[in-house]
This record gives structure tokens, C-alpha cells and sequence, in this order.
């Protein structure tokens, strides 16, 4: 069942708006609840919880940038970014997973955005730890587009070929 028109568009931004909220609601709680590098383990350490203001962009790329190179390449261009991909996401006829997945990815570009453009900074605190399998610390925002990215990625790599 194809969904059509206005309700189409209500389903994408009510999913958009959850994306945003929990990424933001995390954020909110983490921000007044926790002092920076505070550490709260789970599961043997393996999963810890702790507070970082990353002032750059994924790993901290361009956190020693200033002037108006930072405001272009940490602001303005992931802000044109989402908002190319909203459009993007509400103008095409794109399968439903591909959909979840590119909402994945706006809602948690949106989220990251906001923090720089209000707080100065993107509130991180989430860190996995299985020995073989580590990461940066990282927040739901990050989480949304690394699972939107990896679900295009997979989709590409089953999708059967095209006849020509």
C-alpha cells in the first residue's frame, strides 16, 4: 500500500520529530544531569556513558578550525546539507526503507547542527567498548545517521541488478 499526499508528509516529519526528539531529550538529560567527563559504566565497562562537548565535527574534525572557515564547514554546510536532504526526502518516490534511512540521516544531521548552532558544541557521551569492536564516543544523532547510512549501504548491496 502506497501512502500518499498530506499523510506521506505527516509520517515523515513525525518520524523526523521523534529522530530530533530522542536525540535532543538525550542530549537535555545527559547536559544537566552529568559534569563533563563524568563516567558511568554498564555491563563490565563495556558500555559507558560519559560526558564530552565535542566543539568539532565527527571524531573531532575541525575543532581547531576558527573564523569563518568553522562557521562554513561545521554550520553552514551540514546545514544545507539537511535541509537538501529534507527536500530531497519529500519530493522523491523512494521505497519505504530507503525513506527511514535518509530520515535517519536528516533527523541526526539536524540534531548534531543544532547543538553547534545553540550550544557551541555536540553533547557526546555514549562509548562502546568489546574489545574487538570499540568506538568513538558518540550521541543519537550519530547513532541515527551511522544506522541510516548502513542501511542504504546494505540495501545497495542486496538489491538485485538491473536489467538493461
Amino acid at each position: 500500500m502506497k501512502i500518499k499526499g498530506f499523510l506521506r508528509v505527516v509520517l515523515i516529519f513525525l518520524i523526523l520529530g521523534l529522530n530530533i526528539g530522542c536525540d535532543q531529550v538525550s542530549k537535555s538529560i545527559v547536559r544537566h544531569k552529568m559534569t563533563e567527563y563524568t563516567y558511568i559504566g554498564f555491563l563490565h565497562n563495556h558500555i559507558t556513558f560519559n560526558r564530552v562537548e565535542n566543539s568539532g565535527a565527527f571524531l573531532s574534525f575541525g575543532d581547531s578550525l576558527s573564523g569563518p572557515l568553522r562557521m562554513i564547514l561545521l554550520n553552514i554546510l551540514p546545514l544545507i546539507a539537511v535541509v537538501f536532504g529534507l527536500v530531497f526526502i519529500l519530493t522523491r518516490t523512494l521505497n519505504r526503507l530507503t525513506l527511514f534511512a535518509v530520515i535517519l540521516i536528516v533527523g541526526g544531521g539536524f540534531g548534531n547542527v543544532y547543538d553547534r548552532i545553540m550550544h557551541g558544541s555536540v553533547t557526546d557521551f555514549m562509548h562502546i567498548n568489546f574489545i574487538i569492536f570499540q568506538t568513538g564516543i558518540f550521541n543519537v544523532a550519530d547513532l541515527s545517521i551511522t544506522t541510516g547510512v548502513i542501511i542504504l549501504l546494505i540495501q545497495n548491496l542486496v538489491k538485485k541488478p538491473e536489467v538493461a
